[in-house]
């Protein structure tokens, strides 16, 4: 190479980076059925086999989902490969709310028939006072 060509070759420029943001992966999920499926297909072939590893590659899964699946069908069947909702727990009702309310309703009732009597006592109180003082009884036992 002669210096002339060197000076006029263009100058070498890092390739940009994409800044494209991609899109999360999807986790998998897998029905219970496709669960038993899966590990009846597995158990069937060789451990270690080629076919073993070629079924775990077709459906997108890997030994690890097989030997928790199994203790899941050791748990509990079925129900033991059921999907699992994520996220927090939801709260369970409170067995005492409905006593609650019902206490509460008794409350508001009985404080409007205390206040009913309250006024009633008022009334006869005002209607004593109007009245005077009253008569001695014929007896005179001081009543």
């Amino acid at each position: 190479m002669s210096a002339s060509h060197l000076a006029m070759s263009p100058p070498r420029i890092p390739p940009i980076p994409d800044p494209e943001v991609r899109p999360a992966v999807e986790r998998r999920t897998w029905t219970a059925a496709e669960k038993l499926r899966i590990l009846r297909a597995a158990e069937a072939c060789r451990p270690g086999s080629p076919e073993r590893g070629a079924l775990l590659r077709r459906e997108g899964s890997s030994s690890s989902h097989l030997s928790k699946w199994r203790r899941q069908r050791e748990r509990g069947a079925l129900d033991g490969l059921a999907a699992q909702p994520r996220g927090p727990r939801p709260t369970p009702p409170d067995p005492l709310a409905g006593e609650v309310e019902r206490l509460r309703r008794e409350n508001a009732r009985l404080q409007a028939r205390l206040a009913q009597a309250e006024a009633i006592i008022a009334i006869q109180k005002n209607v004593a006072l109007l009245r005077g003082p009253a008569p001695m009884s014929a007896a005179g036992d001081g009543r």
